[in-house]
C-alpha cells in the first residue's frame, strides 16, 4: 500500500495538520481492560473535535503487547469510530508499531486489518542497531503499510537519530508523516533538516510530540537550507500524549494558532498572550507528565486528570509500580486551579453519560 493510495480525505486531513491524542488505555480495579470507558475516552475525543486518534502507543502503555491487549484495544477504537461519527467523516487513525523486524512487521499487519491508516513505529527494540540497519527494519514496515516517524525522546527510551537517519528515513516513499517528540529543540531540528534534505517537505508532514513546547512548535517556522535554497517548513499538528486531557481546548488552541501562523505567513503579527500560552501549556504539562520526578508518572498523571473528569475510574496501570510520584497530585491541582481556563472540564460534565453509556 502505497501513501497515495490513502482514503484521500484522511490524507488530506493528516496533511492540512490536525489534533491527534495518544489515546491511554482504560483498566478497571484489578486492572483488566474496561472496554467501556474505553470506548467513552474514543467518544470524548472524536466529540472534542480531534482529527485522528492514536492507539497503541506510549500512552496506550507498551505492555499490552505482552498481555494479549494490542488487537482489542486498536479493535475498540477503530469500532468506536466507525459507530460513534456518524455521518462519517475523516479520522486518521494510527497504530503504535513496536518490537524488532518481526513484531513491528506482524503488528502493522494487524493494524491494517483493523482498518488503521498508518503505523507510528517505536525504535526503541532497535537500540544499538546501525542507520543501515534502522533504515533496513523501516523500510520492512512500510512494505506493509504507511509510517509515521517517531523521534522519542531518550528519558522514556527512545534512540538517538541524526539528521542523516531522518533524511534516509523520509526518502522512504510510504512515509506520510513524523512525529517529534525528542523533547529537545537540537534534535528537533535535526529533523526538519533531515526532511528537508530528502526533498519531502511536500509530502512528509510533521507533527509535534514535544509536549513541552507545543505552542511554538506549531507557530514558528523552521527555516533550513539546502544548497542555495531556503525552505521554510512548519509543524502543522500535534501527536500528543498531553492531548488525551483537556482535548477540546486543545482543539480550540490548535486552530487558533494555525490561523495565527498563516497570518504571521503572510506578514501579520502574533499577540503576546498566544505566544505567552506556550509556557503555561508546558507548566500544565510539568504536572502531568511528572517532569520533577523523570517523566516516572506521565502515564498516571494522564490517568489523573481523566479520573477528576469521571472518564476513567482510576488511574491503574498494567504494571502497578507505575503510579503518581509524591507531590505529583498537588502539582495537578495546582495547575488545574492556575490555568482552569485550558481545561475543558464543563464539556466533559455535559456528555460523559452519553460517552459512558
Amino acid at each position: 500500500m502505497h501513501w497515495s493510495a490513502l482514503p484521500a480525505t484522511v490524507l488530506a486531513e493528516l496533511r492540512r495538520g490536525t489534533v491527534i491524542p495518544a489515546h491511554p488505555l482504560a483498566l478497571d480495579a484489578q486492572r483488566r481492560f474496561d472496554p467501556r470507558r474505553q470506548r467513552a475516552l474514543a467518544r470524548y475525543y472524536l466529540d472534542a473535535g480531534a482529527g485522528g486518534l492514536a492507539v497503541g502507543v506510549h500512552s496506550t502503555q507498551f505492555a499490552i503487547r505482552e498481555r494479549g491487549l494490542y488487537q482489542p484495544v486498536l479493535a475498540t477504537a477503530m469500532q468506536t469510530v466507525r459507530e460513534w461519527c456518524r455521518p462519517a467523516r475523516p479520522v486518521v487513525m494510527i497504530a503504535g508499531l513496536a518490537g524488532r523486524t518481526a513484531q513491528a512487521v506482524a503488528e502493522a499487519q494487524v493494524a491494517l486489518g483493523e482498518g488503521y491508516h498508518a503505523g507510528m513505529l517505536s525504535l526503541a527494540a532497535m537500540r544499538g542497531a546501525s542507520i543501515d540497519e534502522l533504515i533496513e527494519h523501516c523500510r520492512a514496515v512500510a512494505a506493509v503499510m504507511p509510517l509515521v516517524g517517531f523521534y522519542l525522546q531518550t528519558a522514556v527510551g527512545g534512540v538517538a537519530l541524526p539528521a542523516v537517519f531522518w533524511q534516509r528515513f523520509a526518502a522512504i516513499d510510504n512515509v506520510v508523516a513524523i512525529k517529534i517528540a525528542p523533547f529537545d529543540r537540537y534534535k528537533t531540528l535535526d529533523v526538519v533538516r533531515g526532511v528537508v534534505a530528502a526533498r519531502a517537505e511536500e509530502r512528509v508532514t510533521l507533527y509535534t510530540g514535544n509536549d513541552d513546547h507545543i505552542v511554538l512548535d506549531l507557530l514558528q517556522p523552521f527555516a533550513v537550507k539546502r544548497g542555495d535554497e531556503q525552505v521554510t517548513v512548519r509543524i502543522r499538528g500535534g501527536l500528543l500524549g498531553h492531548w488525551s486531557v483537556w482535548t477540546k481546548t486543545a482543539v480550540a488552541l490548535h486552530q487558533r494558532v494555525q490561523a495565527a501562523a498563516e497570518s504571521l505567513a503572510q506578514g501579520g503579527r502574533i499577540d503576546a498572550e498566544l505566544l505567552a500560552l506556550d509556557s503555561r501549556v508546558t507548566d500544565c504539562n510539568s504536572a502531568f507528565f511528572d517532569v520533577a520526578n523523570g517523566f516516572a508518572g506521565c502515564i498516571p498523571g494522564c490517568h489523573e486528570v481523566l479520573r477528576r473528569q469521571g472518564l476513567l475510574e482510576g488511574i491503574w496501570c498494567l504494571d502497578p509500580a507505575e503510579t503518581l510520584s509524591p507531590g505529583q497530585a498537588d502539582e495537578i491541582t495546582r495547575v488545574c486551579r492556575e490555568h482552569a481556563d485550558l481545561a475543558d472540564d464543563a464539556f466533559v460534565a455535559a456528555n460523559l453519560e452519553r460517552w459512558l453509556s
